[in-house]
């Protein structure tokens, strides 16, 4: 019986302090999107016919671990099936976090704006059960400067 109490406070604590920490990051994420509205990121690999640019390889990465209870939550999931949602904010997340690095990195450059943007993702931890722990997100592309 103690030991169900302990796994239901625990999961309890990992609910409430998981989605603490996933808001205030989301809250994060759209403050800073917003002040870097102004350099826009396109999957385009075409350049603008104006070639009066310099360009520079600009890149944004980032590790995002998933928490207990979205873990526990998968777990769940992964026996009877269905959409993994636990793990869906963990990838937008990463993937928003990683262009917001990157386009502040062309930021400090004097980029106007960054094309052919591509992302790549990675696990770079897996516990002995095989449930993702956390995982790499890396975005780049090119940044053009005049």
């Amino acid at each position: 019986m103690i030991e169900i109490t302990f796994l239901l406070m625990l999961l309890i604590a990992g609910y409430g302090f998981g989605r603490y920490a996933e808001k205030s990051h989301y809250r994060s994420i759209i403050e800073r999107e917003q002040q870097l509205s102004g350099i826009p990121a396109v999957k385009s690999k075409i350049p603008p016919a104006d070639q009066n640019f310099q360009s520079q390889l600009v890149t944004g990465n980032v590790v995002i671990s998933v928490d207990y209870f979205k873990r526990f939550i998968a777990g769940l999931r992964n026996l009877v099936g269905g959409s993994m949602n636990a793990y869906e904010s963990l990838l937008d997340r990463a993937r928003r976090e990683a262009i917001l690095r990157m386009k502040k990195e062309a930021e400090m450059l004097g980029a106007e704006y960054v094309f052919n943007v591509k992302m790549e993702t990675s696990i770079i931890s897996i516990n002995a059960k095989g449930n993702v722990g956390s995982i790499e997100m890396l975005a780049y592309g090119t940044a053009l400067i005049r």
